[in-house]
């Protein structure tokens, strides 16, 4: 932790919100002469490498300059008046809970922001690309920034305009389905998420999120708080995506960009695990107690039916693609998610809160791979892969067979990586839910969860034998192995990944004694 002066914190939090916007907009202006042989497409990209790198450059100075020793505690907070009437602030500020998410959302961008300079997916002019990507940023940034029940609606959805765009033109097969199926999905879900932050709102008089944490619920009524966890449950349940809501999920996955992908599965998807622990969990815990043994069984038929999917993708004669195999993957992934804060313990929710920050780590990673390989060999169906092209990457490109083994150990929580803890936690947490919650439903729910993490580790393990193992036939196409940009993109999230895994207290301290709080009755 370095001494960082108060002011100074809030306007780092106001950059990383307001950066990129800034970004966007620079993006969009006609590109200045003198580019010194850099083509008009060269210098756009730079431009969103310039501005994702200043982002998490300020990320990074943020979460030094965050006071560990009170991780409960809203740090770099802004408060400024917006609309009166409706005693709508903007407020801005980051604790244990958000500064993860914060963190990780700059770091996948700046990645992906990096990797399309040297290898832009196919579509319109780069112009666009980049401003959608930084538009995107800043509204998956403020998600996690602001505490203001109807800024945080805005900024949840101004997420969707972007990423409908980049699956819809630079998509592949099949994304204009993909992307109407997804942005309608989700339109309806904050539709019906909206009535319930208003319903919030009107009935407790404000809408700011810290006061409504503090208050705990005691100015709602039971039938408020069950009628708002029902519909902004709803909303933040397909965004998750919670069973039987996902199923925009993998037509999205298979159809986007590979950087669409890394930041759909990365950042998009914890919007709504992160509504659920900021906004359901404090605000209305006698109405979430009520749903909460519901969302813990959504959660872990998810958590199967996603881990059965994958397993009838992977075998032979499928037809399976490993894109949309990992998008069921992280259906089951982010049914621990959901299980963990369905508990209502500070276990289970540290357990939710480390697993998201795992799952976009490693689940980025897949995706990168995942593309790199289609890059290379035109298809990312299974049984072309093993079978017509002889994809035994050991063999024939052995460190980007190594990372994809490394990653699919990872996904299945690998004791000494970062998936291990999160799954862990949220099923020692369910071993031992809140005192409200009934335990012989949630011991159930655990020996259920305990399952898919066997099932996790089959189809992984049978995509790993299937791509990476085996002898080349000699007719199979040569393949580059990992080139130097893609190992510059790939890195920081190996070693993150083995750094939580070995070290988990760097995020457990932050998160534990915010949780805590918050469960508590609030946070300050």
């Amino acid at each position: 932790m370095i001494d960082i002066n108060e002011s100074v914190m809030q306007f780092l939090l106001a950059f990383v919100v307001v950066g990129p916007l800034l970004g966007a907009a620079a993006a969009l202006l006609p590109a200045p002469p003198g580019l010194k042989g850099k083509s008009p497409e060269q210098a756009v990209l730079r431009h969103g490498v310039t501005v994702t790198g200043a982002v998490l450059i300020a990320a990074i100075v943020l979460a030094l300059g965050f006071d560990h020793d009170q991780p409960s505690k809203m740090q770099a907070s802004t408060d400024i008046s917006w609309i009166p009437a409706l005693d709508v602030r903007i407020h801005l500020g980051i604790d244990g809970i958000s500064l993860p998410l914060v963190v990780l959302t700059a770091l996948l961008t700046f990645l992906c922001a990096l990797y399309s300079y040297f290898k832009m997916p196919s579509g319109p002019t780069p112009k666009a690309f980049v401003a959608l990507v930084l538009v995107l940023e800043s509204g998956t940034l403020a998600t996690f920034a602001v505490l203001d029940l109807l800024l945080f609606f805005l900024a949840f959805e101004m997420v969707l305009i972007p990423m409908y765009f980049l699956i819809a033109r630079w998509g592949g097969e099949g994304r204009a389905a993909a992307a109407w199926k997804f942005i309608l999905y989700t339109l309806l879900g904050s539709v019906v998420m909206l009535l319930g932050l208003l319903l919030i709102g009107i009935k407790a008089g404000t809408f700011d999120m810290v006061a409504l944490a503090t208050d705990n619920g005691r100015s709602l009524t039971t039938s408020v708080q069950v009628i708002a966890v029902l519909s902004i449950g709803l909303g933040l349940a397909v965004k998750t995506p919670m069973w039987p809501l996902h199923s925009w999920l993998p037509d999205a996955h298979t159809a986007a960009p590979t950087v669409g992908s890394v930041l759909l599965a990365g950042v998009l998807l914890k919007m709504g695990t992160y509504g659920f622990v900021r906004i359901l969990l404090p605000i209305t815990p006698d109405g979430f107690a009520d749903f909460a043994p519901y969302l813990a069984a959504f959660a872990v038929v998810g958590i199967i039916y996603g881990s059965l999917a994958c397993l009838a993708l992977a075998k032979q004669g499928a037809k399976g693609d490993l894109k949309r195999l990992i998008a069921y993957s992280s259906v089951g992934h982010m049914g621990f998610v959901l299980l963990g804060i369905a508990t209502m313990t500070p276990t289970g929710v540290n357990g939710a809160l480390f697993a998201n920050i795992a799952h976009g780590l490693i689940t980025g990673l897949l995706f990168f791979l995942v593309g790199a390989l289609k890059d290379r060999t035109g298809t990312t169906d299974l049984d072309t892969l093993a079978d017509k092209t002889g994809a035994a990457l050991y063999a024939k490109t052995p460190r980007l067979g190594g990372l994809l083994a490394f990653a699919a150990v990872a996904s299945l929580g690998l004791p000494g990586l970062a998936g291990f803890w999160g799954e862990m936690l949220a099923l020692f947490g369910a071993f031992d839910p809140a005192a409200e919650l009934s335990r012989p439903a949630f011991l159930t729910f655990m020996a259920i969860g305990a399952f898919g993490t066997l099932l996790t580790a089959a189809y992984l393990l049978v995509v790993v034998r299937r791509v990476c193992m085996g002898a080349a036939p000699q007719e199979a196409p040569k393949l580059a192995d990992v080139q130097s940009y893609e190992f510059a993109a790939w890195t920081p999230l190996v070693v993150l990944t083995v750094v939580a895994g070995l070290w988990p207290k760097t995020l457990l301290g932050l998160t534990d004694p915010a949780v805590q709080q918050l469960l508590a009755g609030g946070t300050r």
